[in-house]
């Protein structure tokens, strides 16, 4: 699975965006998916993830109640809904594949990585 991340931007503090990943392969449906940042100095960190079929997910903490990850295997996407953005959410968001979501949803076992897409957000 080749996992490509987009719709990434320049926000303001309070504001909202919307994050897409595009995956190739037929295996899409059959993988765990999730989002990961990684802030400038900072190691990367789990975001959020969402079981193959779509009926399970987990947050970070720092993102519960904000931030809402969905997916529709028909099309092979994965998406990041951004809501009430703070700055502190500046970073370069990477989604990520595993054909575990136990420990994807830990944010551990990432078999697949996109390449990022910046989110910046002033205050």
């Amino acid at each position: 699975v080749q996992l490509q991340a987009f719709g990434g931007g320049l926000v303001q503090a309070g504001g909202s965006l919307r994050l897409s990943c595009e995956a190739s392969g037929r295996a899409f449906s059959e993988n765990a998916m999730g989002w990961f940042r990684q802030a400038s100095g900072k190691s990367r960190e789990f975001v959020a993830a969402i079981i193959s079929g779509g009926g399970s997910t987990n947050y970070a903490d720092s993102v519960k109640g904000r931030f809402t990850i969905s997916r529709d295997n028909a099309k092979n996407m994965a998406y990041l809904q951004m809501s009430s953005l703070k700055p502190e959410d500046t970073a370069v968001y990477y989604c990520a594949g595993s054909p575990t979501y136990v420990t994807l949803s830990k944010g551990y076992g990432v078999v697949y990585w996109g390449k990022g897409t910046q989110v910046t957000v002033s205050s």
